[in-house]
């Protein structure tokens, strides 16, 4: 298992808004764009809209906490953005949890996927 990377600098999320596959649930537009190493990067994007600075960081570490917990179980190669939308403010972990797995067996990101 490789270790929990982030997407930090402007143009990474870039390069992912522009030439990435996008998803989208109630909670959360889930953009991933394969990268040339073999481990993936993380970057959360929680906007003014969601609510003030304590709630998005509150969503922000939700959200990493979710896919740090899970890092194992997603297949490598990726970088993915997740932005929160309005209605993420209200949730709590649970429906943080599934609606990200949800995301990603829509891109088709989980291990699992393969055994089917």
């Amino acid at each position: 298992m490789s270790e929990f990377k982030s997407l930090r600098k402007n143009w990474e999320f870039q390069a992912v808004y522009r030439n990435g596959k996008s998803k989208a649930n109630r909670c959360f537009v889930m953009i991933i764009k394969k990268n040339d190493i073999s481990s993936n990067r993380v970057g959360i994007s929680v906007s003014k809209k969601v609510g003030n600075s304590i709630v998005r960081h509150r969503v922000t570490r939700v959200i990493r906490e979710v896919m740090r917990l899970h890092w194992g179980e997603i297949k490598s190669g990726y970088d993915i953005v997740i932005v929160a939308r309005p209605s993420a403010k209200d949730s709590d972990y649970g429906k943080f949890e599934s609606a990200i797995f949800h995301l990603l067996n829509l891109h088709h990101l989980l291990k699992d996927d393969d055994l089917e």
